[in-house]
């Protein structure tokens, strides 16, 4: 890659005159920075959007993209550019290339959404080439870096870059601007950092006691194991619900600016991104992406833990560009990722008048799922949900039903029985002898499946077999495998050849309660 910048750092001097400069506006717009009514109240802590979902892309990213660009001199702008993206800084540097009539080649992972592809080349039109190569960001970028060696392209970087960090700035310049009386703090999502670098420098240069507070998922937090560690660090794997901030390694100029200006770091899972898809979606209707929703997650994370705090909380609400078929996944786990639902496998002894002792100790609650298969004529193993309140209810629950002899197994906050498990329940076999139960993920697209079948032992029978699509821009598995003790070591050989993330299930308390013989 050619240098990212001329400047190895971006002094705050530097950031607040290339922020205010920023040629943002010629494409993007100021959006509103609006209050969350159902959530405040609900919370007991008033919450402001900033609605970055507004934007012509449905994203912030078109801010740094296009002031990059817009700095490009002549004979840059002749030999065209290119860029490697997921999806959202794709979709900027595709209509800043419309706009600014420059060429550009822009490399999208595979695994890229669709809806995003698709915008792409609509708001490029003839100025953009599309090409799709690799699995992840980092995948596009190696193929990015290839192609600009080849043919001389300037690269545009989607975060660690100077005026791309300043055309980000300028959210936090109209957060400022939009409401001058106090804040407590400002939650931004995080992948590589531009936007929190850009947020974190420009506040702390102007309101140094507003806190800004990144916002991170526990299986992509790049950024906060890096400022853990106090440099940047690359992750090994990165999870995919979040495409927007899935990135392996931080830039080194939004480190450096990150450890030197970000107060806090917050990771949070997908249930509670699920979660506050939903709440933005009941305060505006509007769905955000998963990245979109993470800040406010952090948010509501951060008030549960902190307490509500007189002055607003502002959560950027960075981007909207969701497939429509993932929202079957984020309405299942909204539910739980606020709480409002607990998960649970309950063994009741198959007699007469069980069923009505069950429901009895749940006092009136609502059920919201009921999965049961006789096993045995002895006991009953039954999934259920139950609608909650609150987290701290599950305990009481537990209690209860202890009370009335029924042993409970926890599953809220198991992810194999959420994903899978709920689905098949009574699935025990005496046949599945040296069964051995893992998780799989990969890309959906045209062969993985085949490719994940074609390296199989043929003598290792697989005895049980669960996927689901679930509208997401990946694929779960879950795949019982009967492989004899002394193969063991060669099916570990295997494991490690194909190329998906993997994790073993086999001791598992819900498979071993709910499906092992």
């Amino acid at each position: 890659m050619q240098p990212i910048a001329p400047e190895a750092d971006l002094s705050e001097h530097q950031l607040l005159r290339q922020t205010l400069s920023a040629r943002v506006y010629d494409v993007a717009r100021e959006t509103a920075l609006e209050p969350a009514t159902l959530l405040s109240a609900r919370l007991g802590q008033p919450v402001l959007l900033k609605r970055e979902d507004q934007q012509p892309v449905f994203s912030f990213k078109l801010r740094g993209a296009y002031n990059r660009m817009a700095s490009l001199d002549a004979g840059q702008r002749a030999r065209g550019v290119i860029a490697a993206s997921a999806g959202n800084h794709a979709q900027g540097v595709a209509l800043a290339a419309a706009r600014l009539g420059i060429r550009a080649v822009i490399v999208m992972p595979v695994t890229a959404p669709q809806v995003k592809v698709d915008a792409v080349r609509r708001f490029g039109g003839a100025q953009v080439e599309v090409v799709l190569a690799g699995d992840s960001y980092s995948d596009a970028q190696a193929a990015a870096a290839r192609l600009q060696a080849e043919h001389g392209y300037t690269f545009v970087h989607p975060f660690d870059d100077p005026a791309v960090i300043a055309g980000q700035a300028t959210v936090a310049m109209e957060i400022l601007r939009q409401h001058p009386g106090p804040l407590h703090a400002i939650f931004v999502p995080v992948g590589g950092g531009g936007l929190l670098a850009g947020v974190a420098g420009y506040v702390k240069a102007l309101r140094p006691e507003v806190k800004v507070i990144g916002v991170q998922t526990a299986d992509s937090d790049a950024m906060a194991q890096s400022l853990d560690a106090g440099e940047p660090v690359n992750l090994a794997e990165v999870g995919l619900f979040s495409d927007g901030t899935a990135v392996k390694r931080v830039g080194d100029l939004t480190f450096a600016l990150c450890q030197r200006h970000v107060d806090a770091m917050v990771r949070v899972d997908t249930d509670a991104i699920c979660a506050a898809i939903r709440d933005v979606f009941q305060d505006t209707r509007s769905v955000p992406e998963p990245a979109g929703a993470m800040a406010l997650a952090g948010l509501k994370q951060y008030v549960a833990t902190h307490g509500a705090q007189q002055a607003p909380m502002v959560a950027v609400v960075s981007g909207a560009n969701l497939n429509f078929d993932r929202l079957r996944f984020v309405a299942e786990r909204a539910e739980v990722g606020e709480q409002r639902e607990a998960v649970f496998a309950v063994t009741i002894p198959e007699e007469r008048g069980s069923f009505r002792r069950f429901c009895t100790a749940l006092d009136q609650r609502s059920i919201t799922e009921f999965n049961y298969r006789i096993g045995n004529a002895a006991e009953a193993h039954i999934f259920v949900g139950v609608q909650t309140s609150r987290r701290d209810e599950r305990e009481t629950l537990i209690e209860a039903l202890h009370a009335h002899g029924f042993g409970v197994l926890d599953l809220t906050d198991d992810e194999l029985a959420k994903l899978h498990l709920r689905h098949m329940i009574g699935g025990r076999s005496p046949l599945a002898k040296d069964e051995l139960l893992y998780r799989f993920e990969f890309p959906e697209r045209p062969g993985a499946l085949t490719r994940f079948l074609g390296h199989m032992h043929p003598d290792w029978n697989i005895s049980l077999f669960h996927y689901r699509n679930q509208g997401a821009d990946y694929g779960r598995i879950l795949v019982g495998i009967q492989v004899p003790t002394d193969e063991r070591a060669l099916f570990q050989a295997f494991l490690q050849t194909l190329g998906y993330p993997y994790r073993d299930e086999s001791e598992n308390p819900a498979y071993r309660l709910l499906l092992r013989e």
